[in-house]
C-alpha cells in the first residue's frame, strides 16, 4: 500500500556572489535609493556573473536541500525545475540531474514564471499521492538579469537572480493541506518576456522568423492591482479547501515581488506583520526562486519550526496565481 501523503523534508538555496545596491544602480539608470525603497522595499539584489549558470545555482541549492532531507541524490525519483530562464531553451532540469548524480530520477522543466514554485509544488504532490514516486526534488531558479533592460528603471530595479529547492517525500500523514491554482491569459500582455523575430528568406517563396527575446516588459500598476486582488482570494480558497481559518496560519510566504504587495495582502487577510516572511530587501524579485529562497532562509534562521503551518502564494506572468498551504517537516 502506498503512502499517499506528502511532507516537505528539506530545503536549500543559492545566490550569486555579486551584489548590486540601489545607490550603485543609480549610477547606471536615473533613479535613487529612496525612489526604489519607497516603491518596492528592495535595497539590493544579487546578479549572476557571465560564468554563473542557472544549472550551477540550482545544483548548489539542491545539494543543500537533499542533505537537509537526510537522503542522497540517488534516492530521488523525480526532479522538477520551475524556471523561465533555463540555460538551454530545451530545458535545464536534466543538466541538474546529471550534476547531482541523481541517476534514477526523471527530470523536466516547468514554466509558470513567478508562480512556478507553487505550481511545481502541487505538481510534485500529485506524483507522490498517486504512488508513482517517493522522493521528489523541486527547484525554483531564475536568472532574470539576462533579460532585463538595464536602462528601463521601471523593471531593472526589481529583479535579482537565485535558486531555491525543497525535497518532498511520501509520508503517512499529508502535510499539503490545501491548494488553489489559476490562470488568466487575457491579461498576458501586462507582463512579458516576448519572442522577438526577424524575417529571413530561405528561398523565394519560403520565409521563416529567427531571433531572440525582448527584454522584460511590465505594466506595474496593472500587475500590482492584479496581485492585491487575486492573492487574498486564492489564499481564501486554499484555506477553505484545507478547512482552516487565517488565524491558524503561522506564516504568510508570498512571492517576493514588492513589499507594498506583501503589506497589502497581509492587511486584507488580517495577518499581523510578524507572521509575514520577507527578504526581498536583500534579493529583489527572483521569480520562481523567491519563495523557496525565503523558505530556506526562514528555516535556517529558526523562524519556521517543525509543524508550523505556512501559506505560500505565487503570482506573475501568464498571468498566473496560486496558493498552497502546508506544514513544515514530517
Amino acid at each position: 500500500m502506498h503512502n499517499l501523503g506528502i511532507a516537505i523534508t528539506g530545503s536549500g538555496s543559492a545566490l550569486p556572489a555579486t551584489s548590486l545596491d540601489n545607490q550603485t544602480l543609480s549610477r547606471l539608470v536615473e533613479t535613487s535609493d529612496e525612489w526604489i525603497t519607497t516603491r518596492t522595499g528592495i535595497c539590493q539584489r544579487r546578479l549572476a556573473s557571465p560564468t554563473d549558470s542557472l544549472s550551477m545555482l540550482a545544483t548548489s541549492a539542491s545539494t543543500q536541500a537533499i542533505a537537509s532531507a537526510g537522503i542522497t541524490a540517488a534516492d530521488l525519483d523525480l526532479i522538477i525545475l520551475a524556471t523561465s530562464t533555463p540555460d538551454d531553451l530545451f530545458g535545464s532540469a536534466c543538466k541538474i540531474q546529471a550534476n547531482l548524480g541523481a541517476t534514477k530520477a526523471v527530470a523536466f522543466d516547468l514554466t509558470a514564471a513567478c508562480s512556478g514554485f507553487v505550481f511545481g509544488l502541487v505538481t510534485a504532490a500529485q506524483y507522490i499521492r498517486t504512488g508513482a514516486y517517493q522522493n521528489v526534488l523541486l527547484i525554483g531558479a531564475d536568472i532574470l538579469s539576462r533579460w532585463v533592460d538595464w536602462q528601463d528603471r521601471r523593471t531593472c530595479v526589481l529583479f535579482g537572480d537565485g535558486a531555491g529547492a525543497v525535497v518532498l517525500q511520501a509520508n503517512e500523514s499529508d502535510r499539503l493541506l490545501g491548494f488553489s491554482l489559476h490562470s488568466d491569459g487575457t491579461q498576458n500582455h501586462y507582463l512579458n518576456l516576448a519572442y522577438q523575430a526577424s524575417d529571413q528568406e530561405l528561398l523565394p517563396d519560403i520565409n521563416i522568423a529567427q531571433g531572440t527575446y525582448q527584454p522584460i516588459t511590465m505594466n506595474g500598476k496593472e500587475v500590482y492591482r492584479f496581485a492585491v486582488q487575486r492573492v487574498p482570494e486564492v489564499i481564501d480558497k486554499a484555506l477553505f479547501k484545507a478547512n482552516l481559518s487565517i488565524d491558524q496560519i503561522d506564516w504568510l510566504l508570498l512571492h517576493q515581488a514588492n513589499q507594498r504587495i506583501l503589506d497589502a495582502v497581509a492587511q486584507r487577510l488580517n495577518i499581523p506583520q510578524h507572521k509575514v516572511i520577507s527578504n526581498l530587501a536583500n534579493y529583489g524579485n527572483t521569480s520562481a526562486a523567491s519563495i523557496p529562497i525565503a523558505l530556506d532562509e526562514a528555516v535556517r534562521q529558526g523562524k519556521i519550526q517543525l509543524n508550523d503551518t505556512i501559506v505560500a502564494s505565487g503570482f506573475g506572468a501568464g498571468l498566473t496565481w496560486g496558493a498552497a498551504i502546508f506544514q513544515w517537516g514530517r
